[in-house]
């Protein structure tokens, strides 16, 4: 095998050759002979009961087949969160029902109360136009803290807004109060995270198709982990048994966990399959995303930091109100909560710790999962009142950080907020990411700037995450609804081309690519002989999808065992062949070898010896070479990074431009250093989105302000400097067999932080007291703030 296609060479994407050639197949790209069209008709009030809906002049009109209202589903089941918080006194999180379509109560702009299905799609959509509704409107619920005043809510039926008030680790919380009440030094920020819409580059699209003469359906999706979505429309939502739904999620043009969760849509188009007899498509347009996929972040925190005389940490304490918009969307709860919470030590040895999180209903799209899911807001407190903390005690914030650090001869280390960190050193990355920073350089370039009467300054972070969420036995403890192992077929077929069944889904990460370079590393093959299958739960013995960077450290460490598996049994297979024990096959280089001899076999000889077991002893050996693993992780893998960017600012109109940005981060092993140096450069346009531009905002009616590209700005390729991107300073997981961390978030993750800190850095420079500026940094904000200090 050659030497540049195994585990840590660069090797190319192979999948990118279909996507720029145009070849991939998107779920909208799918077309059928008996094709309809399905449009949904939306609400255009953010709280409203309904008092009518009629139908009678769409269904008249050309085209249409059916019209669904919310009374169609009014006896099926409701969209579930996958996981029960308990609140601090012991009582179950409030979960009202999710529903298909609203039913009697709409509660969000773009809130879906009625489908049409036509022949075509303006069919359909001008039918929409026709269906009549009289809502009697009531007051938004939009802020987030005033919606636990009052008795207006967003669902009659659990009489608050409130789903739940969690307090983690409660046992923590006295001791953590006293340490602030006694602390030399408490510093106290009150901050935003800033809520965002996803924008993955191809919207939602489903297609249900239903056949009669098996009673079964197949619903094509755009969607990060059919196996849950089959799993929640078959056990919740619609009863429709498991084995008679097959959900396949073709090539998918990006997720960043809005595609993680099941939809309305999807259980939509599969009812209006069976009704009409004819495959039913819907893909969203630009404006139904913005409104209805689920929404990312929308925290209001505020954080104390207490320390000693010296600067070391004593306490974190932070109350956080979360809200997660209309319904519970299928992760809501999980991410303020126990994505979020846990975090809230960071990389440092705080003996105290209190997190105290308010969930709360709003008039406003659902929030879930978004690139990071929880683990961004906790990095942006803990990152952003350190600062605050140094410059208050007068400390030099990098110095700050390396005196509460864990260090390397603490692992495994137990941090204040329950979990153990395997591996690490924080100092090492710090280190690193000086140097290739040039950070002795800085102050001369601040004197250019200041020359051309601009500000600069200088921000650092250092963050820690929990990715590859586990094991099921903890998750299953603090109120996980399913398990998070994961799952790998591994086929080799009679030829010695191979195919692996992955119960990840890849829709960006390179899975086609990576692999192939584990498994073909571990077996001495060419990689390109290796087929990845993904997506589609009639292949595929079940998988928990793709989020929280868990592809290589579960799903991989489930190819890893299917892959021993083959190996154990290829080698009896070559001592049959070569007339020898196979305690003593040693493989290499794809050859099996008798040890100390020259005897060997290929490995494409005994694939075929396999599937031609004429002369096997059948007692001992199976017909056939294929395997099947399930992996269920130790514990979370923790990777981490020190960052930071220099900016400047224009004093006379607020405008932040990122001049410098580095990235160190620790992943573990690395498998391909191109891909993860890419998933890193996505994560950092993201957070700078997030800390400069992005603001998803809704006015007090609940109607959404930012919901074109007009009033949303994502972030473009002039808004984002060259990164430096160093992974060099890796320390292996202890707990999954390839030693790999996760590196999909960390960008996302590590940047805000950074760019907020370095523009207050820029302010305090010029003699502007500012000590907080909440996200995005826009001219006009950043503005204000320098005027109004």
């Amino acid at each position: 095998m050659p030497k540049d296609t195994g585990i840590g060479a660069s090797t190319r994407r192979r999948e990118d050759v279909r996507f720029l050639k145009g070849k991939g197949e998107y779920t909208d790209d799918i077309s059928t002979r008996d094709l309809a069209h399905a449009a949904f008709a939306r609400s255009t009030v953010a709280h409203g009961l309904i008092k009518s809906i009629d139908t009678a002049a769409a269904e008249a009109m050309p085209g249409v087949l059916a019209v669904f209202t919310g009374q169609d589903f009014a006896d099926v089941g409701g969209n579930p969160a996958g996981w029960l918080i308990n609140s601090r006194d012991g009582t179950p999180m409030k979960e009202p029902k999710r529903p298909v379509l609203a039913h009697r109560k709409v509660r969000h702009v773009g809130d879906a109360y009625a489908a049409v299905i036509a022949e075509t799609k303006q069919q359909a959509m001008d039918a929409v136009e026709a269906i009549e509704i009289d809502i009697e409107e009531l007051p938004a619920i939009v802020d987030v803290k005033a919606a636990l005043s009052g008795d207006n809510f967003v669902h009659d039926e659990i009489e608050t807004n409130q789903c739940f008030d969690w307090g983690w680790i409660e046992d923590n919380r006295q001791a953590t109060d006293e340490a602030i009440k006694n602390a030399h030094h408490v510093t106290t920020l009150e901050l935003v995270n800033n809520r965002l819409v996803p924008n993955a580059m191809e919207p939602r699209s489903s297609i249900g198709a239903y056949k009669e003469s098996g009673d079964e359906y197949t619903l094509h999706t755009t969607s990060q982990n059919p196996h849950l979505t089959r799993l929640l429309i078959s056990a919740f939502v619609m009863g429709i048994p498991e084995n008679k739904l097959t959900v396949i999620a073709p090539d998918v043009g990006g997720g960043f966990g809005s595609k993680i969760y099941h939809y309305g849509e999807e259980a939509l188009v599969l009812a209006a399959a069976k009704r009409t007899g004819r495959t039913v498509k819907w893909t969203a347009d630009r404006s139904e995303s913005f409104l209805t996929d689920a929404h990312g972040r929308d925290h209001v925190t505020k954080i104390e930091l207490a320390t000693d005389a010296d600067g070391k940490f004593l306490a974190f304490r932070t109350e956080t109100y979360a809200n997660v918009g209309a319904y519970l969307s299928n992760f809501a709860t999980a991410t303020p909560t126990f994505l979020h919470g846990t975090l809230m030590a960071g990389n440092y040895t705080v003996p105290n710790v209190y997190v105290n999180v308010k969930a709360v209903f709003t008039n406003t799209a659902p929030v879930d999962a978004y690139r990071g899911a929880g683990r961004p807001e906790a990095t942006y407190s803990l990152e952003r009142v350190i600062d605050k903390c140094a410059r208050e005690l007068g400390m030099d914030p990098i110095e700050l950080r390396r005196k509460n650090f864990v260090k390397p001869d603490m692992y495994p280390f137990t941090s204040a907020a329950g979990l153990e960190y395997d591996s690490g050193n924080y100092d090492a990355l710090m280190d690193k990411m000086l140097e290739v920073c040039d950070r002795d350089g800085f102050e001369a370039r601040r004197k250019v700037s200041e020359a051309k009467g601009m500000l600069r300054g200088f921000g650092v972070n250092a963050y820690i995450e929990a990715c590859g969420i586990a094991p099921s036995n903890l998750v299953g403890q603090l109120g996980s609804r399913v398990g998070l192992y994961d799952a790998a077929t591994v086929r080799v077929n009679a030829t010695g081309n191979l195919a692996v069944m992955v119960g990840a889904h890849s829709h960006g990460q390179g899975h086609e690519t990576v692999f192939p370079q584990v498994v073909g590393e571990m077996l001495g093959i060419d990689p390109s002989t290796i087929e990845i299958v993904h997506g589609d739960t009639s292949k595929i013995p079940f998988g928990m999808g793709t989020y929280g960077s868990r592809s290589l450290a579960v799903c991989g460490s489930a190819v890893v065992r299917a892959t021993d598996k083959i190996i154990a049994k290829a080698k009896k297979i070559a001592a049959h062949m070569l007339e020898a024990s196979d305690s003593d096959i040693e493989l290499k280089d794809g050859n099996f070898t008798v040890s100390g001899t020259d005897k060997s076999v290929s490995f494409g000889e005994v694939a075929l010896k396999a599937y031609i077991p004429h002369e096997f002893p059948l007692e001992d050996i199976e017909p056939g070479l294929e395997e099947t693993a399930f992996y269920d992780p130790a514990n979370f893998t923790y990777p981490s990074g020190a960052y930071c960017c220099e900016v400047e600012v224009d004093p006379e109109t607020g405008k932040v431009r990122v001049d410098r940005f580095a990235a160190v981060d620790d992943f573990g092993n690395v498998m391909n250093p191109m891909i993860v140096t890419g998933q890193v450069h996505g994560g950092l346009g993201q957070g700078i989105g997030q800390a400069l531009l992005e603001g998803c905002r809704y006015d007090e009616d609940g109607q959404l302000l930012s919901a074109t590209y007009m009033d949303y700005t994502m972030p473009r390729a002039d808004d984002l400097p060259f990164f430096t991107v160093d992974h060099s300073q890796g320390t292996a997981c202890t707990h999954n067999p390839l030693g790999v961390k996760g590196c999909g978030e960390a960008g996302a993750i590590g940047s805000p932080p950074t760019i907020v800190n370095a523009v207050i850095d820029a302010l305090q420079s010029g003699g502007k007291n500012v000590t907080h500026i909440d996200m995005p940094l826009t001219p006009h904000v950043v503005w204000s703030a320098m005027n109004n200090a």
